[in-house]
């Protein structure tokens, strides 16, 4: 038995690799999309309706809450697509080894970062 081990994990104070933090983050996006995806396919409805109603909806994006959860359900569609792009190339058994995964894992959260602020730009 290993007598090494550690008694208290106090999972704030551990360091996470990338690849752990893009994994977590792909999961938490997951959760974002299954939640706000109702909201935006209310959105899409009310857009297609008839003309009245995609002026109402207009309007509602004039309003900061409705702009911020479009921002926020962009924000994780963008990562989300990332990080399976990223997952599937893996699943084809390239960058595979531990600093290709780990430049892999950083890439995939800096694009995502760049364009989750662009994003927000277009949107505000």
């Amino acid at each position: 038995m290993n007598q090494k081990r550690p008694v208290n994990l106090d999972l704030a104070t551990l360091k996470y690799p990338p690849m752990a933090i893009v994994s977590i983050l792909h999961r938490l996006s997951g959760i974002a999309l299954f939640l706000l995806l109702p909201l935006i396919l209310y959105y899409l409805s009310l857009s297609l309706h008839n003309e009245q109603s995609y002026i109402d909806l207009q309007q509602l994006f004039t309003q900061p809450l409705h702009k911020l959860l479009l921002w926020i359900f962009g924000a994780a569609l963008i990562y989300h697509m990332l990080a399976g792009i990223r997952h599937l190339i893996m699943d084809l058994g390239y960058g595979e080894g531990l600093e290709s995964g780990r430049r892999s894992a950083i890439f995939v959260i800096a694009v995502a970062a760049i364009l989750t602020i662009l994003l927000g730009i277009w949107i505000w």
